[in-house]
């Protein structure tokens, strides 16, 4: 290990262009934590959000955007005894994932499931953590239950789609073309509703109601999912691309025994974390480790060109993961 490295950093709060290569110190690994090496990258939605200035990192963490990657341990901080310096890992980050080596706590690793790239692991832990502590978890998703998850193309959405699939619900989703909406169904959805030719609420409403809806479109999706669930059926929401702010009549949601709830991850204790990490390791990483369900990748960008992967993710064209190639 050198003591810099390349990285990527967030120069003033604003579009992809304020993203610049950068050299910053190599980080130590701290109690309980290890340093990897990484490969690859995730580019996810609460980094474009960071870098607008909006999802302010926390007060410990780096201030260099990136929530995922996948690499090589080369340093193990004191405490840790489950990993050893040369594993291949995949890991939730907080922070500092655009950069030639990152620190995170080790009890938030993974291992590489068997037959994936370190390309493919680096698209894991941010939308598994996500959906699988939002859907199943948090929402209580059961088999034969009726799910509906908004913006299906996307990184979250393929990764719910393929879960729901495999725990035995029925799947419903949304998505903005025609050519997104095959991509749904061809991973599982039983229906891919194209928003802009079809109104999600009809059609679940002539199914008899969404049991779990997973939402992070917000605003005027907020009252029309209200309208969307079947009676008991529970909202998830976990985040608002199109504003969190809605007038929502709460009669509906006492009459029908509703259940509205949402969280975000990144502000997460490590605890918390490391125990989403235990549940993955048993039931979601056998299933990639299978064969049985996978990362659906958009496209490449090497680490200089950070801001092109902003630009791409910002344009709601990517269907999947997008990756920055670190090395």
């Amino acid at each position: 290990m050198t003591d810099t490295m390349r990285a990527v950093e967030i120069t003033e709060a604003g579009g992809p262009e304020v993203l610049k290569l950068c050299e910053r110190p190599v980080p130590q690994s701290g109690h309980g934590q290890v340093v990897i090496k990484l490969a690859y990258a995730g580019v996810n939605r609460p980094d474009a959000l960071q870098r607008a200035g909006s999802y302010a990192p926390p007060p410990t963490a780096s201030d260099l955007p990136g929530l995922e990657g996948a690499g090589e341990v080369v340093a193990i901080g004191a405490g840790v005894d489950e990993l050893k310096i040369g594993d291949q890992v995949c890991a939730l980050l907080p922070g500092g994932g655009y950069a030639e080596y990152v620190a995170t706590p080790a009890a938030h690793c993974l291992p590489v499931p068997q037959g994936l790239d370190l390309k493919q692991a680096a698209c894991l832990p941010e939308t598994f953590y996500t959906v699988w502590s939002n859907v199943f978890m948090r929402g209580g998703l059961q088999a034969g239950e009726r799910f509906l998850v908004h913006g299906g193309s996307s990184g979250i959405g393929t990764t719910a789609i393929q879960l729901a699939r495999e725990f035995g619900a029925r799947v419903f989703t949304t998505a903005g073309s025609d050519d997104k909406c095959k991509a749904c169904t061809d991973l599982g959805a039983e229906r891919a509703i194209n928003y802009r030719d079809e109104d999600f609420l009809e059609i679940l409403r002539a199914e008899g109601g969404a049991n779990l809806i997973l939402d992070m479109v917000g605003g005027s999706y907020l009252p029309r999912n209200v309208r969307a669930l079947a009676n008991d059926g529970r909202l998830v929401q976990i985040a608002f691309l199109t504003g969190p702010k809605v007038e929502l009549n709460f009669a509906e949601v006492m009459m029908r025994r509703l259940t509205i709830t949402g969280s975000t991850l990144r502000p997460q204790s490590d605890l918390a974390k490391a125990r989403i990490a235990d549940q993955l390791r048993e039931k979601v990483w056998p299933l990639l480790d299978a064969g049985k369900i996978a990362p659906v990748m958009d496209s490449e960008f090497p680490l200089v060109d950070a801001a092109k992967a902003h630009a791409r993710m910002e344009s709601s064209g990517h269907i999947g993961k997008i990756v920055l190639k670190i090395g």
